[in-house]
């Protein structure tokens, strides 16, 4: 019963000021030019440089190594200068080109800030 009175009769806390906490803005990151005008240009650099990728890993799985064994030391390959080019020449061109455009695809893409 004495509490009670005493909770009764006992002022009442002052209130706690609260601050008004100052938050600062979330920090933009910095674009470059070509991020903020041309995002079309580097998704599509981005997905030709993911395609090169794939394409030179699948196309140097693909050849044939240098070394034929002993039967082709022995019996040699028959060439000819004015014949078309064979299969495995057509093969080493295509993964020449693609081999270049991976890394002109990755030099610009370094180069633009992706």
């Amino acid at each position: 019963m004495i509490s009670l009175l005493l909770a009764a009769t006992a002022p009442a806390a002052p209130p706690i000021p609260t601050q008004q906490v100052q938050i600062p803005p979330v920090a933009v990151q910095n674009q470059t030019w070509f991020q903020d005008h041309a995002a079309w240009l580097t998704h599509t650099l981005a997905g030709g440089f993911i395609v090169a990728a794939v394409a030179l890993i699948v196309l140097l799985a693909v050849q044939t190594t240098k070394q034929e064994g002993l039967s082709g030391t022995i019996g040699g390959r028959v060439e000819s200068a004015y014949s078309r080019m064979g299969a495995e020449d057509q093969l080493k061109r295509i993964t020449g080109v693609v081999a270049i455009a991976f890394v002109v695809i990755g030099t610009i893409l370094a180069l633009t800030g992706i």
